[in-house]
């Protein structure tokens, strides 16, 4: 299997061409530095993801924003929104507080990162 990652480590953005089975990778090339290679193995062999949402507010029209509070695995992520899309939180919320602890068992947690 042959995948091309755009490197976000840095600004330059390198196309990193990876190749190999989901459980190795027999080349990668591309990168500019070892830290562009890392991302590149990373993102070929479990790409993760941080997530960003909203929650419903209870009784009211706003919505609070949310984020994991580390990364998910991309293959987790449509069932995840699905927990995210079915919650509804009372307010008052902070920032910070926890609206769903170990979302999908992937072991994130769904923050509040703004105020209700």
């Amino acid at each position: 299997m042959k995948k091309e990652i755009i490197c976000t480590v840095c600004p330059i953005g390198c196309h990193i061409l990876a190749e190999g089975t989901k459980e190795e990778i027999t080349s990668i090339e591309g990168y500019t530095c070892n830290r562009g290679k890392e991302y590149g193995t990373r993102e070929f062999l479990h790409p993760v993801r941080i997530l960003t949402s909203t929650v419903k507010v209870d009784g009211e029209d706003r919505l609070v924003p949310v984020r994991s509070d580390r990364p998910i695995p991309k293959e987790l992520l449509m069932d995840c929104m699905a927990v995210i899309r079915r919650t509804v939180v009372k307010a008052p919320v902070s920032t910070y507080d926890i609206i769903i602890p170990d979302v999908c068992g992937c072991g994130a947690n769904i923050v509040a990162t703004g105020c209700a």
